[in-house]
């Protein structure tokens, strides 16, 4: 079969899978137990199961976890089941509404990965006695010289690298990520070959908890104040009109607005949660040259090199530097907003990164 493993090391010892329900972390845990190891797959639940029985697009939920035990029967490894419904609550999803109140832009996914997905799972995979916990991530773990990398994954499309980059040196070394190296067709092609019933099984989304996208209402329902409304003014402080609340905007957006009569679109410049006001403007005024990071995570290599940088996950990689806890990009950068993460790379390479805590518009800072 046409895959690096990364596992032949480990026949005959103990490989702890992480599963989720799905068709990567399903093959991952196939593989792992035809290398001749010991294989044990287990999961988080991260719902109630009478709410999460039923729910599409998720992870980690009532259907995803008797996929996960089916596969495991199939294979005839045993699957474990934890209960970490509380966890993850406060976590990630209470943290997700918060940072809206906040007026910034929530990444839920790295929150995940940094708490029940890694730090959670990693316990868990250590106390049944795994010489590796192995996930379904596409992401390369490359040895170097110090030790482990983390690098993107061959395929730029199924790159998951972007929501990996708190991933700590200590959890790289036990980590392992089979599939970085792969397409997602290939894997789907694996899990038919070994007739695993997830073969044809849709991703799950990126925001499992908001299956339907609407994150506003989730917002309001957690934390019902945040649906308050107030004015929207332009750069210099003019009325233009009144929005229905925070939570429903992110720096950037354009649509809804409902602002008419002005010489060219406005888009979303700013949040004011103490004033409750949403500051918009010219695309132009989007332009932003720096950021200031908080929360760095770095996973070793030279930062005076070339480096580039991503403030969002799809958005490809652009020049950059790094100067203490300041990231200066090359050209004014768009879409940017506190909350969000900026990861660092040398290459192929992941540096680390940190989250954005405030950002400078092109025109205030010197060339």
């Amino acid at each position: 079969m046409d895959v690096d493993f990364q596992l032949g090391a480990l026949a005959g010892r103990r490989i702890v899978v992480a599963m989720s329900g799905g068709v990567d972390s399903s093959v991952v845990a196939a593989l792992a137990a035809r290398s001749g190891a010991e294989t044990i797959g287990i999961t988080l639940q991260l719902y109630d199961h009478g709410e999460a029985v039923g729910r599409a697009g998720s992870c980690c939920a009532g259907r995803d976890i008797r996929d996960a035990r089916a596969v495991c029967d199939r294979l005839g490894i045993a699957h474990y089941v934890f209960d970490h419904e509380s966890a993850f609550r406060e976590a990630v999803i209470d943290d997700f509404a918060d940072e809206y109140l906040a007026g910034r832009t929530p990444i839920p996914c790295i929150k995940c990965n940094m708490g029940p997905k890694f730090t959670d799972l990693l316990s868990l995979a250590r106390e049944l006695g795994g010489d590796c916990l192995a996930t379904g991530h596409y992401v390369r773990r490359v040895p170097g010289a110090e030790g482990p990398e983390l690098h993107r994954a061959l395929d730029p499309a199924r790159d998951q690298s972007y929501f990996l980059f708190a991933t700590t040196r200590a959890q790289l070394d036990y980590l392992r990520f089979p599939l970085g190296g792969l397409p997602k067709p290939r894997v789907r092609e694996i899990a038919a070959e070994l007739g695993l019933g997830v073969a044809a099984k849709p991703d799950s989304q990126d925001i499992c908890f908001v299956p339907d996208g609407d994150y506003a209402s989730l917002v309001k329902k957690l934390r019902p104040h945040a649906a308050a409304g107030g004015e929207i003014v332009d750069q210099a402080g003019r009325v233009l009109g009144r929005h229905k609340g925070l939570i429903h905007y992110t720096v950037g957006q354009r649509r809804g607005l409902e602002i008419g009569g002005t010489p060219e679109p406005l888009y979303v410049l700013r949040l004011e949660p103490e004033t409750q006001r949403l500051v918009v403007g010219p695309r132009a005024a989007l332009g932003v040259r720096a950021a200031r990071l908080m929360g760095m995570n770095w996973l070793g290599g030279d930062v005076a090199g070339p480096l580039t940088a991503k403030v969002r996950s799809l958005a490809k990689p652009v020049p950059a530097r790094l100067e203490g806890d300041r990231l200066v990009f090359e050209a004014p950068e768009y879409g940017v907003a506190p909350g969000q993460a900026a990861v660092l790379y040398a290459g192929e390479r992941v540096l680390g990164g940190g989250w954005i805590a405030a950002t400078e518009p092109a025109e205030l800072v010197a060339a």
